[in-house]
């Protein structure tokens, strides 16, 4: 349970707080998953990241950059960012969320029902720390690091790349979201979330390089889901390779388009 709140206005001062309270003290961007379950949080001590000049979006020689800080809402509303990622913000149905929620914060909750997580993984994005050290999301994900995020970039932003959620109904609890992404050099990039305890990349599948049916029947053999209120184990394995199998041809079709 939070009882103290401090507002920093530099990183360094930031840094220099999270060192003295170390695992008691937790970073606070917009507040919406640690206030709430699932993510909400048993800290004592939390650390704004309010001040901290951290709300922006821009390009830097073709790549996509993105402060930790940035409103979903305000991201969604831009309009040079990809269609796949401008799709995924719309998941998330409360106007009201996006407009608190922000993207570290989204990315730093490691949340299973996570609707950007799945884009952003097939879009190879890359974390940038507070220290200057970057990491792959994917492998950020897998570790238990709480550095500091300042933003992320995404190298080749525009990749025909194509997100689907899955839910019983428009506001309902995600059964799946899944990404698809081709890359310049022929590469596929599956990720999915709501099928492990965090959204993962599919590389088995990837370097298969299948389609359609193959693909189908590859994807169900690749995932365990738990069986819960969303749904079966066999419905999600099945939904998962019918959504990817369809992204992918998605995929495939604009990639001919752009050619």
């Amino acid at each position: 349970m939070l009882e103290q709140f401090f507002r920093p206005d530099s990183i360094e001062q930031a840094l220099e707080l999270k060192r003295h309270y170390k695992e008691q003290a937790v970073w606070f961007a917009g507040g919406s998953k640690l206030n709430a379950t699932p993510g909400r949080t048993d800290k004592r001590i939390a650390i704004s990241l309010e001040d901290l000049s951290l709300d922006w979006a821009d390009w830097d020689n073709g790549c996509l950059r993105i402060g930790l800080m940035t409103r979903l809402q305000t991201l969604r509303e831009l309009h040079f960012i990809p269609d796949a990622l401008h799709d995924a913000l719309g998941f998330i149905d409360s106007r009201h969320l996006r407009n608190q929620s922000t993207l570290g914060g989204e990315i730093a909750a490691r949340q299973e029902e996570s609707v950007l997580l799945p884009v952003l993984l097939a879009l190879d994005a890359l974390l940038v720390f507070a220290n200057g050290e970057t990491l792959p999301l994917e492998a950020w994900l897998a570790s238990r690091d709480d550095q500091l995020l300042t933003e992320i970039v995404i190298h080749d932003p525009f990749r025909p790349c194509a997100t689907r959620r899955i839910s019983r109904s428009h506001a309902g609890l995600s059964v799946l979201t899944a990404a698809v992404a081709l890359t310049d050099d022929g590469e596929t990039r599956i990720a999915l979330d709501g099928v492990a305890d965090i959204p993962l990349r599919l590389r088995d599948v990837e370097a298969q390089q299948l389609e359609g049916e193959a693909l189908e029947m590859a994807v169900r053999a690749a995932v365990f889901p738990r069986e819960d209120i969303r749904g079966s184990v066999a419905y999600k394995r099945y939904i998962a390779g019918v959504v990817v199998a369809d992204l992918y041809a998605d995929c495939q079709q604009m990639g001919e388009e752009l050619a």
